[in-house]
């Protein structure tokens, strides 16, 4: 890499640190600069202190961006945008330089051990609503590169799937720190809310898609009729629909999952729709009630949690926490933070996780996980072979 290539990429990323993207199939919103930040604290204070907040008077935009790490109990990171921007087009750096995969976390061997370990602790587990009856389990790979990894670029990239959401958001670093951010694409609605109406659009059960019609149609038929997928899904769902349940005045949801398709995956999902009873109810008090789901926790939440400090190698951070935004009407939208990578400097750590239940098999959750790395992977310019 030429002295002069790396100084635009310097300088690209230097211009970029503080940008805040969100491209969902409706909706763009980008932002730059940072105004002020909003005290951090755990998930189940985040409504209270997004009010206090507006209540202030302030100059700069009406909105709040950022993130909610996976664990709710730990300090979440938003922020009032200076501005809002043109979206960033990504074109001045066309191309990603060479990356390669530096470890696995865990290798699939170790992944698969936890994954028969966390069956044996889900089938041992006393009866009774306490009971521990699914955990999400996730894997990372730790990608490396010569050059500088252009967060704005890798986002371009996975905004070729029309069906996902894209992000890069900022994360907080230690002074002296590179800049870091969460970069990804979610197929996941955490919730969003306008005035009083509010959706969740919750997925849980996958299935790897092919790319030949006759054996995704066979994958899809056995993904809608999984025993295993459909118990999986009904605990997500049951979890949004008990979480909003006391703050809506009506709530609907489908009796039965419908299929979601992102270019890579088939997903099952439900589309939840409901009325909020006061206009108070922000979208920042609905995610910070919902998150996390069973989709990527597990249920009952503080049992999955511990189970998951015990079995993973490595601490989530932002992976599997939500991202998005809400602004002084109590307006916003938050996705799930999934299929997605941890980028700083030269590095990136990728995430994926998968569903455990009772009857679930080690060799197929390794599979899940190695399928919903494709998306990053195919971004990325990283094969299969390569990965492996």
């Amino acid at each position: 890499m030429s002295a002069a290539r790396a100084i635009e990429v310097r300088d690209s990323i230097g211009d970029i640190a503080s940008l805040f993207r969100l491209h969902a199939p409706d909706r763009r919103l980008a932002t730059d600069g940072l105004q002020a930040r909003l005290p951090s604290g755990p998930a189940a204070t985040l409504g209270e202190r997004v009010a206090a907040f507006f209540a202030a008077p302030r100059i700069g935009p009406d909105l709040l961006v950022g993130a909610l790490p996976f664990d709710p109990h730990h300090d979440d990171a938003l922020y009032q945008p200076a501005r809002l921007s043109a979206s960033a087009s990504g074109a001045a750096l066309s191309t990603l330089e060479p990356l390669l995969v530096a470890a696995e976390l865990p290798p699939a061997a170790d992944y698969a051990d936890a994954v028969a370990r966390c069956v044996s602790r889900l089938r041992e587990a006393p009866a009774g609503d306490d009971a521990l009856r699914k955990v999400v389990l996730a894997r990372g790979l730790r990608v490396e590169s010569a050059a500088l990894i252009d967060p704005n670029l890798l986002a371009v990239r996975l905004g070729s799937d029309a069906s996902v959401t894209t992000y890069v958001v900022p994360l907080p670093v230690a002074s002296g720190d590179a800049p870091a951010w969460l970069v990804g694409a979610t197929p996941e609605l955490l919730v969003s809310r306008r005035g009083r109406a509010v959706v969740s659009h919750p997925l849980a059960g996958s299935a790897r898609r092919v790319g030949n019609a006759a054996e995704d149609r066979l994958r899809t038929d056995a993904l809608l009729a999984s025993d295993k997928d459909l118990h999986e899904h009904r605990f997500v769902v049951e979890a949004i629909l008990d979480g909003l349940a006391p703050l809506c005045s009506q709530l609907q949801a489908p009796p039965r999952p419908s299929l979601h398709a992102t270019a890579t995956m088939w997903h099952l999902a439900t589309r939840i729709t409901g009325t909020l009873k006061r206009d108070d109810i922000s979208s920042a008090m609905l995610a910070g009630v919902l998150h996390p789901t069973p989709a990527v926790c597990g249920t009952p939440r503080l049992q999955a949690l511990q189970a998951i400090r015990e079995l993973e190698p490595f601490d989530r951070g932002f992976y599997a926490g939500a991202v998005g935004w809400t602004d002084a009407s109590g307006d916003g939208d938050w996705y799930v933070a999934i299929r997605c990578a941890r980028v700083q400097g030269h590095a990136m750590h990728l995430f994926a996780g998968a569903g455990i239940v009772t009857d679930s098999q080690p060799a197929l959750e390794v599979d899940e996980t190695a399928a919903k790395f494709m998306a990053l992977r195919n971004a990325l310019g990283i094969d299969d072979a390569r990965a492996a």
